[in-house]
């Protein structure tokens, strides 16, 4: 059992809700969210809050993504409320490209995702902020070829989706049960099956986003316990990081660093409500799976 403890922010934002880290190798930068504050992030990974740069959207960005082809620096894939987009970093405009609801169905919204081998992207639905309390009604999507194929259903909060070394194991997390799921990912086919329970959280705290490392170890955040975990590919528990603030919402790894975003702990005292909504980093001596692109 490795244990790491990080004291001090490397991001002193005070996001709503920091989500969705992306390393972008071409500019040695993470990009993130800020979803109750509808903003998307990109930072040099050894920039400073100053050195921040920020796009306000009229929607809730909820995931990035790289687009097979095409320059980061330009445009990037967007999951938004309402589905997939393609973002213009030059003028902050985007083009919605999928969509897996009614627009004027309000109550539910995308939240994590990520592209496969096979460049489809798997995005999951869930209630939206500001319509009580979550219900079973979100899914886990497929968006391939300007078609959506809803996998699974009856889902509260769907949460990161990866991929082992391999690519043979595809994972998901259902934040709200505290469980994350493992399918067999045909690598010819892209089609999912087998599906079965990976780890249980056996405390209060609720699994959130994750990535894979190069040894097929998962790094989840745990929302709720200022920690993440990390877990190796027989759902043991090896190794932690203690964080400062409760809220811990997804993590990225940027060569051996693992990026850590939070979201605002406006119920908690002291260090945990200050540290709350921001980044944090720490070296783990081991570098991460790179993540796929999505392919137009």
């Amino acid at each position: 059992m490795q244990h790491w403890s990080v004291d001090k922010p490397w991001l002193d934002l005070g996001c709503g809700l920091a989500e969705g880290p992306f390393y972008e190798k071409e500019t040695n930068s993470v990009r993130f969210v800020d979803i109750k504050r509808k903003r998307v992030h990109s930072v040099p990974l050894e920039g400073t809050e100053s050195s921040v740069q920020t796009w306000q959207l009229d929607v809730c960005p909820t995931v990035t993504a790289d687009i097979e082809g095409v320059d980061p620096r330009q445009r990037i894939l967007i999951g938004i409320k309402y589905g997939l987009a393609a973002f213009d970093r030059n003028t902050g405009s985007y083009e919605m490209l999928a969509r897996f609801n009614d627009p004027d169905d309000e109550r539910l919204r995308s939240n994590d995702g990520a592209a496969d081998p096979h460049g489809h992207f798997w995005v999951g639905s869930m209630t939206d902020f500001g319509h009580g309390e979550f219900q079973p009604e979100g899914s886990l999507y497929r968006f391939r070829k300007g078609s959506k194929e809803e996998v699974v259903q009856g889902l509260t909060i769907p949460n990161s989706i990866g991929w082992a070394p391999d690519n043979k194991t595809m994972y998901y997390t259902h934040s709200k049960t505290r469980e994350i799921y493992a399918l067999d990912y045909n690598i010819s086919s892209g089609a999912v099956s087998n599906q079965r329970l990976f780890y249980q959280h056996p405390t209060s705290g609720e699994p959130d986003g994750f990535r894979i490392d190069v040894d097929g170890n998962m790094w989840t955040a745990i929302y709720g316990e200022s920690r993440v975990l990390r877990i190796n590919p027989e759902g043991q528990i090896t190794g932690e990081i203690s964080l400062p603030t409760r809220n811990i919402s997804c993590v990225q790894f940027a060569g051996t660093q693992l990026v850590i975003t939070s979201g605002a702990d406006e119920a908690g005292e002291g260090q945990s409500k200050r540290y709350g909504g921001n980044l944090f980093k720490v070296d783990v001596g081991k570098a991460g799976l790179e993540l796929f692109k999505f392919r137009m």
